[in-house]
């Protein structure tokens, strides 16, 4: 290299890796560092707070330089990655100290959002998944991989069905075909963190090959994909980008889920979000994962995470998962010492998948081991059992005996976190590592020995064993005992007043004691290799077993939240009548104030007799809460778990539709009238005789009459449907009352409340019939509304409803209706008075159509009144 060359050959080599890797973050390891440089330090140094520093090698090159010591990559790589950063690992491939020239390096490992295996980079109770999609004109393909479980989950459809796939599984990155940046925001929005890599990855040959080759089988059959060719090619293209991001110890992913669109109950993301299943959308809000989730284990946090939004549509499954929960609920000792083998378990999936990715250390190799035990006992305890579904899971599991044994036979008791550190493997074990470690932790001792030895066979008493760099260890013989030095001696250096012998014992013990604790390590290190190759031949029974614990944690926790809450047994049955007895609603409940009762209601519904309820009541008493508990009473009993409710008959649902609230999407330039009318749209669009829907408030994102007009023929339609689907639709229009009148399988009810004096309480509790008013200058002032403006506000209420009567007969809007209003009564006197000027602010005032007034249109005409009147 010339000497005036801008760059060092360390930096030539950084250069040209980092070519490789544009879009990441390089961790380049140098020495016990690892280092950044140029744009990625400056990244680098601001995400981890680390000091920037200026790299000059002396020439006219100099770089931004940040790094942290190499033992501290833990602590600062999830930071990057939860900053949206990929991070590619460029590690030393060889030994610097046999190194001829620069060190070999090389990336040996990709981190990003999707593909992350370190416990800080992931959530416990959360699958961390990497989502692939394949798109085409219509339909796309969609595969979800959790590298840190092994769960492969494959499914195709349109893009509705996508969409939910990803609002409810919330995949931490996705990766799809370059060529459909925009098609994917457009559809999907812009919340996901993605990745786009080349077209020619999406190739169906392509992916069959990968495939095959990975699960080393003939066909897709055994899998239930084989006729799912765009799910097909999106796991292939998974498989492709594990490969791009160096990642090829993959034997944990031994399966592909199938989920099929028919197998679980139907919710848009519309509804997800509106029955607050996983998350609320105010700040420390409840959900319904959060109220149910008391389970034992990781696994069962993350599997009843999938179970709330993909319910069961089998009955026959729904009802072993209730019989269960039952049989739990009566069986309390077993019910509890299955939750305390759970708990001690650990986190069997994730500690499985750590084995193939080698990145399980000797603590985690002994939990796995103790996680079998749990296993075993959990088996011994269930297999016996009364119930057939608990049998048949217990009989799934296995403790994997041979395994289990030799990780307790070789593995010390409490082995420290890295094997470099040494005292992981027991004593015999190794009849070799036994004598070394006896050489190196009994040195002195065997020197001392030697010595007297030597001193007893020679008579030399002054004998002294020592050592140097030299030669190593020797015998010390002063000048006056020289003559009694045996022949077998070998006499290595003469001093002034003594000569320095080494024997051969001497020579043969000082080979091991020198090397004694590299030879070991190294044979530490060879048998836990070992130990972690044969773990591998049971990475696929662990995981059914890690399945199947996180299964009885789930129906476990069902049992206990009846137990604790209340809960009962629903009856789900293949008719259409829906009939819930004092029903509740399961997250409002859990927080209401020590010592408030949650008031119970009542709701029937079937195609016959009451197939729509109109829901009328006062603003705050109640109306969407009861829709809401409806559709989480629906699909708990779906999920297989009891329900907050006396009883309750559910028929087998296929869909649940709800819109519920108002929401504006004004980055997404939609208004709450447009997002409202796109999510009934989506409604009416999917019905079945099976589905349940729920409507709030429909139509009140635009002015009323339209508003009204909407609502009543959202109504009809929906009653007039051939489909007939159970609806209850909650309104503040009391104008939907008459429908009741006109339509057979409409009936109104209302929710109840009663008046002391000026002021309303709420009762929460629904009756028969409509309600006729909506109370809302009472909300008005109990938010603490000023009194003057509550006081107005009632004047205005009383002429409009007087007036009522008068506009439904000679057929006046209600924008005439308002320009009849008279003014606040201090103003009544200025418009009495005779003048011309009065009489054109009469006029004026009279030709304006309110409705349409814009508020800056309101303050000029304000403006040119004041005007008139100065």
């Amino acid at each position: 290299m010339a000497k005036n060359s801008p760059e060092t050959p360390l930096m030539q080599q950084h250069n040209a890796i980092k070519k490789r890797y544009p879009d990441a973050i390089l961790l380049f390891r140098v020495g016990d560092f690892y280092e950044t440089f140029g744009e990625d330090a400056i990244i680098t140094s601001r995400v981890l707070g680390i000091t920037l520093t200026k790299r000059n090698n002396g020439a006219a090159f100099s770089s931004e330089l940040a790094g942290f010591p190499h033992h501290a990559l833990d602590t600062y790589l999830h930071k990057l990655v939860k900053a949206g950063y990929r991070v590619a690992i460029c590690d030393q491939l060889e030994d610097p100290k046999l190194a001829k020239g620069i060190v070999k390096r090389g990336v040996t490992e990709m981190v990003t959002p999707g593909i992350a295996t370190g416990d800080k980079m992931l959530e416990h109770n959360s699958n961390n998944f990497l989502a692939a999609i394949h798109f085409t004109n219509d339909n796309a393909g969609i595969a979800l991989l959790d590298i840190s479980t092994g769960e492969l989950f494959a499914s195709e459809g349109d893009l509705e069905y996508i969409d939910k796939l990803l609002q409810s599984l919330k995949p931490a990155e996705v990766i799809f075909q370059r060529n459909y940046q925009k098609h994917f925001k457009e559809t999907f929005g812009n919340k996901f963190y993605t990745y786009t890599i080349d077209a020619w990855v999406f190739d169906e040959t392509y992916a069959n090959e990968s495939l095959l080759k990975h699960f080393q089988t003939h066909s897709l059959k055994g899998f239930g994909v084989e006729a799912m060719p765009l799910a097909i090619i999106a796991s292939g293209a998974i498989f492709h980008y594990l490969k791009d991001t160096e990642h090829p110890n993959l034997h944990h992913i031994t399966s592909i889920q199938r989920l099929e669109k028919d197998d679980y109950l139907w919710m848009d993301r519309f509804t997800i979000r509106n029955l607050e299943l996983l998350g609320s959308g105010i700040e420390n809000g409840q959900s319904l994962l959060r109220v149910l989730d008391n389970t034992s284990s990781p696994m069962g946090a993350r599997l009843l995470k999938r179970w709330i939004v993909l319910p069961l549509k089998d009955i026959g499954k729904i009802n072993e998962r209730l019989d269960l929960v039952t049989f739990l609920i009566k069986e309390t000792d077993l019910r509890l010492k299955i939750i305390q083998h759970i708990k001690q378990a650990g986190d069997v999936e994730r500690l499985v998948s750590k084995i193939p990715l080698k990145k399980i250390n000797p603590r985690e190799v002994l939990q796995i081991a103790r996680g079998l035990q749990q296993v075993d006992s959990i088996r011994q305890s269930a297999l016996h059992a009364s119930n057939d579904y608990l049998k048949r899971l217990a009989d799934a599991l296995n403790p994997c005996q041979y395994i289990l044994d030799k990780i307790l036979r070789e593995v010390v008791e409490t082995p420290p976190v890295q094997v470099a550190k040494g005292g992981v493997i027991r004593t015999g074990v190794h009849s070799e590592l036994d004598e070394l470690r006896a050489i190196a932790s009994s040195g002195k001792d065997f020197l001392v020995q030697l010595q007297q030895k030597e001193c007893e066979q020679t008579g030399i008493s002054s004998l002294k064993v020592g050592f140097n760099n030299v030669f190593g260890y020797y015998l010390e013989v002063t000048n006056l005992h020289k003559s009694k030095v045996p022949d077998t001696w070998m006499r290595k250096q003469t001093l002034a007043n003594c000569e320095r012998y080494i024997t051969t014992e001497l020579k043969s013990y000082e080979e091991k004691i020198v090397g004694a604790e590299d030879k070991i390590l190294a044979i530490e290190q060879e048998l836990y290799e070992k130990l972690l190759l044969e773990l591998q031949d049971y990475i696929a029974p662990m995981q059914v077993n890690g399945n199947v614990l996180a299964m009885l944690d789930c129906l476990c926790c069902f049992a206990e939240n009846a137990l604790h809450f209340n809960y009962k047994k629903p009856t789900l049955h293949n008719g259409l009548d829906f009939d819930i007895k004092e029903s509740r609603h399961p997250v409002i409940e859990r927080n209401l104030p020590p010592g408030d009762a949650y008031v119970s209601n009542d709701i029937s519904l079937d195609p016959v007799n009451q197939q729509v309820i109109i829901l009328t009541g006062p603003n705050m008493s109640g109306k969407s809460a009861l829709l809401r508990q409806t559709a989480l009473i629906t699909l708990m009993a779906h999920m297989g778990s009891f329900v907050p409710a006396s009883s309750a008959t559910i028929p087998l649902t296929d869909k649940i539709f709800t819109r519920v609230g108002a929401s504006d999407n004004l980055s997404g330039g939609e208004s709450t009238f447009m997002v409202e009318m796109n999510e009934t749209a989506s409604i009416v669009n999917n019905l079945t005789p099976r589905s349940l829907i729920l409507l709030d408030e429909i139509g009140r994102g635009t002015s009323t009459y339209d508003g009204i007009s909407i609502a009543w023929s959202i109504v009809e339609y929906l009653h007039g449907s051939p489909h007939t689907p159970k609806t209850l639709f909650a309104t503040h229009y009391h104008e939907l009352n008459e429908l009741e009148n006109k339509l057979p399988r409409v009936k109104n009810y209302h929710v109840t409340n009663k008046e002391v004096g000026n002021k309303i309480i709420f009762l929460r509790k629904l009756a028969p019939g409509g309600s006729t008013h909506s109370f809302g200058i009472h909300v008005a002032r109990m938010a603490g509304m000023p009194p003057k403006l509550i006081e107005r506000a009632n004047e205005v209420l009383q002429q409009l409803e007087s007036k009522h009567v008068e506009m439904e007969e000679s057929g006046t809007t209600l924008a005439g209706n308002v320009k009849k209003l008279s003014a606040p009564k201090l103003q009544l006197s200025i418009f009495d008075m005779h003048s011309e000027t009065f009489d054109e602010i009469r006029t004026m005032l009279g030709d304006i159509d309110i409705n349409r007034l814009t508020p800056v249109e309101a303050l000029m005409k304000l403006n040119e009144i004041k005007n008139k009147i100065k």
